[in-house]
C-alpha cells in the first residue's frame, strides 16, 4: 500500500512541474494555442466546402429493347363450358360420375327420387310432349289430304282446259287454273305447319328432359363442378310465373380461355385486333400467360360518367388453373423496338411541346433538347440529342452551407485568436 501511494505522489509532482515549465514560457503558450486554432479553422473550412458542393446522381444512356403497352383490367369469361341443369325436385338417389370424368352427350350424371311437385311437373311435361306428337301427326295427315287435292286440281286443269286449248282469258281456263294454284298454295302452307309442329315437339321433349328424374350430359366433354352427392335435396327455384333451372354440374370442352378487359378512351385508339398481350391473373401470381386481341368494342359502355371500351383477348394455351370470373390484368403490346437508345422515363421533362433531359458536362448539369419515341412505364426511347454512354442527371445530393461560412467554429473569427494571443 505504501508503494502505491508513493508512486501516485510522484506522478502528481511530475505533472505539476511540467505545467509550471509550460506556463513559465508565455511565448511558447501563444504559439501552441495559435497552431491549434489555425488547424481547427482550416479543417472547418475544408469540411464546410465539401458540405456545400452538389453531387449529381447520373445514369448512362444505353441501348436496348423497349416495349410500349396498354394495361387494362377485367375478368375471365365463361367459355367452352355448358351447364347440366334440371327443373326436377326431390332427393338425389344415385350419382354416376365424379369430377374429371369424360362424358359423351346423353351419358347419365345422376338420378333423382322425385317428390310430389317433381312428379307432377314430370307428368305435365310428358303430357305436353304427347300432345305435340299428336299435333304433328295431325298436321301430316292434313298435308296428305292437301297433296291429293292439289294433284286432283292439276289433273282437272290439264285434262280439260289445257286439253281443249282454251284461251287464258276463258272463264273455264281461269277457274281450273286458279283452283290448281290455290290447292298448291295450301299444300305449301301445310308443309310450313308441319315444320312448326316438329319444332313444338322438340321443345316439349326438352322440357320433359329438364323435368326428368335422370339428368344427362348436354354435350361431350369433361365434367367439373359437380355440386351434388347421394342423399342431398335438389329442387328448381319457382319464381311464380316461371321455374328457373338448377345447375347440377358443368361440362367443359377443349378450347382456349377468353378474357374481357376495359380500355380507356385513349387506349382504345391504340389497340388493334391481332396484337399480342401478356396476362396476369390475380389469384395465380407466380405465372404470366400470353394471348392476343380478337375483338375491340369501339362503341363502349358508360357508367358513373366514365366510358370504357371492352376488348376480348384469347389465351394462347388452355391452362387448367384458369377459371371463369377470375380477375385479370392484361398488358397489350402496342409496339416494340430493339437496339435503341434508352433513358429512364423520369429524367425526361417537357415544356411547350419540346422534351429535355439534363446531361452532366464538365461536372455541371446542362439541359439538352431531345427527340423521344416509344415509352414504357420505366423507359423512354431517345431518337435524337443524346449518344450512347452520355451521363444523364437523374437526381442530386447537395448540402447548404450553414452560417459557419461567415463565422469560425469558435464564434469569434480571427479576433478571438488575437485576444488569446495578447
Amino acid at each position: 500500500m505504501t508503494n502505491k501511494k508513493d508512486l501516485a505522489k510522484t506522478k502528481k509532482k511530475l505533472f505539476i512541474d511540467l505545467f509550471k515549465r509550460l506556463i513559465s514560457d508565455r511565448k511558447r503558450v501563444v504559439v501552441l494555442v495559435f497552431l491549434l486554432i489555425t488547424l481547427s479553422f482550416v479543417g472547418w473550412r475544408v469540411f464546410a466546402g465539401k458540405n456545400g458542393a452538389s453531387e449529381f446522381q447520373t445514369v448512362s444512356v444505353e441501348r436496348g429493347m423497349i416495349i410500349s403497352s396498354v394495361s387494362a383490367s377485367g375478368q375471365v369469361l365463361s367459355v367452352n363450358i355448358m351447364s347440366a341443369n334440371t327443373q326436377a325436385s326431390g332427393i338425389v338417389k344415385t350419382v354416376y360420375v365424379k369430377d374429371g370424368d369424360e362424358l359423351r352427350k346423353g351419358d347419365k350424371i345422376l338420378e333423382i327420387d322425385l317428390d310430389f311437385q317433381g312428379e307432377q311437373k314430370n307428368a305435365q311435361a310428358w303430357s305436353s310432349y304427347l300432345s305435340a306428337k299428336n299435333n304433328l301427326e295431325s298436321a301430316k295427315a292434313t298435308l296428305y289430304s292437301l297433296d291429293s287435292q292439289m294433284w286432283a286440281a292439276n289433273q282437272k286443269f290439264i285434262n280439260d282446259a289445257a286439253a281443249r286449248e282454251l284461251e287464258e282469258t276463258d272463264p273455264t281456263y281461269i277457274q281450273q287454273h286458279d283452283d290448281w294454284l290455290a290447292a298448291e298454295s295450301k299444300y305449301k302452307n301445310q308443309t310450313a305447319a308441319i315444320a312448326q309442329a316438329q319444332a313444338a315437339i322438340n321443345s316439349a321433349w326438352l322440357t320433359y328432359v329438364q323435368a326428368s328424374s335422370i339428368i344427362t350430359a348436354p354435350m361431350d366433354g369433361t365434367i367439373t363442378s359437380l355440386m351434388y352427392a347421394e342423399g342431398m335435396s335438389i329442387g328448381a327455384l319457382d319464381t311464380g310465373s316461371t321455374t328457373s333451372n338448377q345447375k347440377v354440374a358443368t361440362i367443359k370442352t377443349e378450347g382456349m380461355p377468353i378474357i374481357s378487359v376495359n380500355l380507356s378512351e385513349i387506349d382504345v385508339f391504340r389497340t388493334e385486333i391481332g396484337q399480342k398481350a401478356t396476362i396476369i391473373i390475380d389469384s395465380i401470381s407466380d405465372k404470366t400467360f400470353t394471348g392476343r386481341v380478337i375483338g375491340v368494342d369501339r362503341i363502349g359502355q358508360t357508367g358513373s360518367g366514365v366510358t370504357q371500351y371492352p376488348a376480348i383477348i384469347q389465351f394462347d394455351s388452355s391452362p387448367d388453373q384458369v377459371l371463369p370470373n377470375m380477375a385479370v390484368t392484361a398488358n397489350i403490346v402496342i409496339d416494340r423496338k430493339d437496339n435503341v437508345l434508352l433513358v429512364p422515363s423520369g429524367v425526361v421533362q417537357s415544356q411547350e411541346g419540346q422534351s429535355y433531359v439534363s446531361v452532366l458536362v464538365g461536372g455541371k448539369s446542362q439541359s439538352v433538347p431531345v427527340g423521344v419515341g416509344l415509352s414504357s412505364d420505366t423507359q423512354t426511347e431517345i431518337i435524337s440529342g443524346l449518344n450512347e454512354g452520355d451521363l444523364v442527371v437523374s437526381g442530386s445530393v447537395s448540402s447548404t452551407r450553414s452560417q459557419q461560412n461567415e463565422t469560425s467554429p469558435f464564434g469569434g473569427g480571427m479576433g478571438g485568436m488575437m485576444r488569446i494571443a495578447r
